[in-house]
């Protein structure tokens, strides 16, 4: 019984082994496939990375297109040609000279084909194009910093930021959210949240608009609005108010000097006719922009993700009147904790699909992130070659948040005397 009972568990195994129901001594040492990680989130790509004479080698295209190069190929003469920033370089395969702004110079290893793409070490985006550049063999991990680069910066500004406005001068523009629609629907600048904040001894509100235009910020007033009780159909839905809630927006905008409106109407398409929701607001705002924009202010619409509950937002019709469009892509679960930077990236992507990133500006709110977790953001905004950020808001900023900012995007200098 013994022996027949081993030679049946012996048979077993084999059989196992044969059919994949234990994992072979070959299977269980096969790698796993390695990981890019661009500003703390993967790259997808086509061919894995490999060690060839103790230099990593990694897929060039898909990395260089992720960091804003333009890439071109050849076939006739097996060449590639990268651009950005001024700089040019030609590579050919199986050839370890490159030039770069026509002065050659040699790679350890020569660009080489797999599968389809060319790889080259991953060292040539640190010397070329400043990225840091990193491999984990442990992990098996590519980890890319993307270089330091210029996007347009946002920065929200609230009741209570008056304690960080030292920060105005570092953005290119500043929304003040000193005004909203009320319950019945109409047009306030006073209240509890959104208002017009008094006087701080000898600085008051015109001031900090004017002095923000002197340090070449341009200050924005933001209008905000919910449907909670339903007042921002009411206000959508009723010409009269419509008519009057625009004519206020642009007369209050023209008397205090801003250079735009930043309109956050939140809340619309969670139920009801979300057809008619899109509709009514693209109508609001194709109002809204024609007397705004024949006075030289511009139009910025923060609205709800298009992977959130609220799908009162028509994205193509908006995108072709406003100026830009701040994506709120936060709030998706624990407002305490960074926001997934899976959902984010895909509230960019299928923003993409109906308005140019030229338009686009990332939202991300301080309120939940981290300086690494910013960083990360920040990381998809230029993956996808966006306009910018907007940052929700002074008041909220770490310090380290500010210097990592500093480390990632071309700013202009905060100013510690600003409204002293």
């Amino acid at each position: 019984m013994k022996k027949n009972k081993r030679s049946f568990l012996l048979a077993l195994a084999c059989f196992g082994m044969l059919n994949g129901l234990v994992p072979s001594a070959e299977a269980a040492t096969v790698p796993s496939a390695p990981t890019i990680l661009l500003d703390g989130y993967p790259l997808t790509f086509a061919a894995e990375p490999r060690l060839v004479e103790g230099r990593t080698m990694v897929p060039f295209r898909v990395i260089a297109q992720a960091l804003g190069i333009d890439v071109q190929w050849d076939g006739k003469t097996r060449t590639i040609t990268a651009d950005k920033d001024g700089k040019h370089i030609q590579m050919q395969l199986d050839n370890p000279q490159v030039m770069v702004n026509g002065v050659a110079t040699q790679l350890p290893v020569a660009p080489f084909e797999q599968n389809g793409h060319t790889l080259i070490p991953l060292q040539f985006f640190s010397t070329q194009f400043g990225a840091q550049v990193n491999w984990e063999p442990a992990t098996r991990t590519v980890s890319i910093a993307s270089p330091r680069q210029k996007l347009h910066t946002t920065a929200f500004y609230a009741i209570s930021s008056y304690s960080q406005r030292q920060y105005i001068p570092a953005f290119d523009a500043v929304a003040f959210g000193w005004a909203r629609i009320d319950g019945n629907a109409q047009l306030i600048l006073e209240g509890k949240d959104f208002y017009w904040p008094k006087p701080a001894n000898d600085i008051t509100p015109e001031k900090i608009i004017e002095a923000t235009k002197e340090q070449g910020t341009a200050p924005s007033l933001m209008v905000f609005a919910t449907d909670g009780t339903g007042e921002l159909t009411r206000l959508l839905s009723e010409p009269g108010l419509r008519e009057r809630a625009i004519a206020e927006i642009v007369s209050l905008a023209k008397e205090k000097g801003f250079a735009g409106v930043s309109l956050d109407f939140e809340g619309l398409g969670l139920s009801g006719d979300i057809a008619l929701a899109r509709q009514q607001f693209t109508e609001f705002v194709q109002l809204l922009a024609k007397p705004l924009h024949e006075s030289g202010i511009s139009l910025s619409l923060v609205l709800h993700p298009l992977n959130s509950s609220y799908q009162g937002y028509d994205y193509a019709s908006l995108g072709k009147v406003a100026d830009e469009l701040v994506l709120m892509a936060y709030a998706y679960e624990d407002e305490k904790r960074p926001e997934p930077m899976g959902k984010v990236n895909e509230a960019i992507t299928m923003a993409l699909a109906h308005v140019p990133k030229e338009k686009l500006l990332l939202g991300i709110s301080a309120a939940s992130e981290d300086e690494q977790s910013i960083d990360s953001k920040v990381g998809l905004a230029k993956r996808h070659g966006l306009k910018g950020i907007a940052l929700w808001r002074l008041g909220l900023i770490t310090e380290a948040e500010k210097a990592r900012l500093a480390q990632s995007i071309e700013m202009k200098e905060a100013a510690p005397a600003f409204l002293q």
